[in-house]
């Protein structure tokens, strides 16, 4: 009987000891699940925030010193694409609204957790909603848990000091992947593969930075010159050129873009075969193609930039 109640006590202790282990070790796992959680949440929103905050430049929301209205079915657009992204990259965040403008089938069951996020520019004030899965989403029951979360925390920690490494690399090394990039601060076109830079004119500068935009935007859209630009694209060049007024690179008024709108290419294809000189394959998506033929066959030429894509392209203005 003694040794039947010792062990009924030595099970006892035995179950009470892997149970209070059991709580102890869930309860870390849950707390570094909410941690992990938040600090994921927190860097989707932020990277959503800074997305739309560069995007705004060329998203048409409105302009509040020019009393303009959003473009709801731009802006619409703009949210279906950037939340298809955000799905593709598996970030816990959803943008349900811009500037008022919302997206009824962004807000699915699961993502109940509400932000709302501003900005404001000189000319305007931004308001974004965003969502969220909230925290119980990643809280889990099992007993492995722990060790499979430490185990992520030690490939993420060295992913993110392969990554970390990886971009010191690429700031002592010359870029590989060929960009243009547009520096609105400088007004500078720069080639990315050897650092090489132009400078263009006030007019030719805004017409091209909104050119590669529109371009990107409408792939299939034909430019002629032989007929006024679209509106869409003039508002892009004048939002470009407020832009210079603000960094102070000029204080003209706004130039009429549809005037010698062939200077303007010329002088734009000009800037391009000097910073492409040592690349002419790199250059042809970068370059507004020139008319063939004469007569009525060169009416029927498109100076659109019809294989650029948004990867091809960096622009900065801060």
């Amino acid at each position: 009987m003694n040794n039947t109640f010792l062990a009924t006590i030595s099970w006892r202790r035995l179950g009470l000891l892997a149970a209070t282990a059991f709580c102890i070790l869930q309860a870390a796992v849950i707390g570094g699940q909410s941690i992990g959680a938040w600090v994921l949440h927190h860097q989707a929103n932020d990277k959503v925030y800074e997305r739309i905050l560069l995007d705004s430049f060329y998203l048409d929301i409105g302009n509040d010193a020019l009393s303009t209205s959003v473009n709801e079915k731009d802006v619409l657009n703009y949210i279906n694409n950037l939340n298809a992204d955000l799905h593709n990259n598996n970030l816990p965040v959803r943008v349900i609204s811009i500037q008022g403008v919302e997206n009824t089938d962004a807000l699915a069951v699961t993502f109940n957790s509400l932000l709302t996020k501003s900005f404001s520019s000189s000319e305007q004030s931004v308001t974004i909603r965003l969502a969220n899965l909230p925290l119980t989403h990643y809280l889990t029951f099992s007993p492995t848990s722990l060790l499979f979360a430490m185990l992520l925390g030690l490939i993420s920690y060295r992913s993110k000091r392969q990554e970390k490494n990886t971009t010191v690399a690429k700031k002592v090394n010359k870029p590989l992947t060929p960009k243009l990039i547009i520096n609105l601060e400088d007004k500078l076109l720069i080639n990315s593969v050897d650092n090489k830079t132009v400078n263009l004119q006030n007019k030719p500068f805004c017409f091209y930075a909104a050119l590669v935009q529109y371009c990107i935007q409408h792939p299939d859209t034909p430019l002629s010159h032989h007929q006024d630009i679209p509106s869409e694209l003039t508002a892009l060049c004048n939002k470009v050129f407020g832009r210079l007024i603000e960094l102070g690179h000029t204080k003209r008024k706004r130039p009429d873009f549809n005037a010698n709108l062939e200077k303007t290419l010329s002088e734009i294809r000009s800037a391009l075969d000097e910073l492409f000189c040592d690349q002419p394959a790199v250059k042809e998506k970068y370059y507004p193609p020139r008319a063939q033929g004469e007569g009525s066959r060169s009416k029927q030429h498109s100076f659109a930039l019809r294989n650029l894509k948004a990867t091809d392209i960096e622009i900065t203005h801060t």
